[in-house]
């Protein structure tokens, strides 16, 4: 196990082979088992996700960052084996020997961590998202159509360049000055080292949803005694947060933090209030 001192990309990078998934994670510490879940866009990894919380959050709790397969050193997705992250997340839990354990979820990440809660909720200990976009998909308090994030991000597959990652970015945040140019350098190294991953998102996402969506998820969800905890920018421009109001409602050991000057990326842009908030759900619920 790696220990808090030694926390790196290098020295907790892994592959974890499962039944049917080559995963990339990011493993340090040791006590209660945390999936952290990446969100989609090209270039996405676990570690580029959650860099700045990792090795705070493993003082205290066994983390594990995951690169889900469409992205990074894992498996490559297509419009099959694309659309179940769920299966891949329990295939990953059964791989390492782990029963239970909290899900937090950012974007893309939040809603696979959502239906696998709504499909296993034995195997979630707590559920914590950021930037979730509506689990029923019909927007009521916002317009219609792409947001703008949703737009930049599929600029950014399609055409990957340093333009394209540089505006993705911008628009993530609430603070433009937080899209650095290291940032968008990596975010673009990481998106052209597979050129694959690209073109099967974009094939993905123009086949249907990307992954099952159960017709019970808002009952399940609802009957699920999980404790939840829904983070959300105020000024997020990728998913508006009525998607975290809506499921407030719906879950019954559930609250939501709203967050002034903040954009999709709260675990990056609030760093250390989410650690907090995080280390704080985790083990005192």
């Amino acid at each position: 196990m790696v220990l808090t001192s030694e926390v790196t990309a290098e020295s907790t990078y892994r592959l974890i082979e499962t039944k049917d998934y080559r995963i990339q994670i990011n493993e340090a510490g040791e006590g209660h088992p945390i999936l952290l879940i990446h969100g989609g866009g090209p270039g996405a990894t676990g570690w580029g996700n959650f860099a700045p919380n990792i090795p705070v959050l493993s003082q205290r709790h066994r983390v594990i960052a995951v690169t889900m397969p469409g992205w990074g050193d894992s498996s490559p997705q297509n419009a099959a084996t694309g659309r179940d992250g769920v299966e891949a997340l329990i295939q990953l839990l059964d791989t390492l020997g782990i029963d239970k354990a909290a899900l937090v979820g950012n974007s893309m990440g939040g809603a696979m961590a959502v239906h696998l809660t709504a499909q296993y909720p034995e195997r979630v200990s707590h559920l914590v998202t950021m930037g979730l976009g509506n689990p029923q998909g019909t927007n009521i308090l916002t317009p219609a159509g792409l947001p703008e994030g949703i737009r930049a991000l599929v600029e950014a597959y399609a055409n990957p360049s340093h333009e394209t990652m540089k505006r993705l970015v911008q628009v993530m945040c609430f603070d433009p000055a937080f899209a650095s140019d290291e940032l968008v350098a990596e975010r673009l190294r990481a998106a052209l080292q597979y050129p694959e991953h690209n073109a099967n998102w974009l094939d993905v996402m123009r086949s249907g949803p990307p992954m099952t969506i159960p017709k019970n998820t808002m009952e399940s969800l609802a009957k699920a005694q999980v404790p939840a905890m829904f983070i959300h920018g105020r000024d997020d421009r990728t998913c508006h947060f009525e998607g975290s109001m809506l499921l407030l409602a719906v879950m019954a050991d559930a609250r939501m933090v709203l967050i002034n000057r903040c954009g999709h990326w709260a675990q990056l842009e609030h760093a250390a209030e989410f650690n907090r908030l995080v280390d704080e759900f985790v083990s005192n619920h």
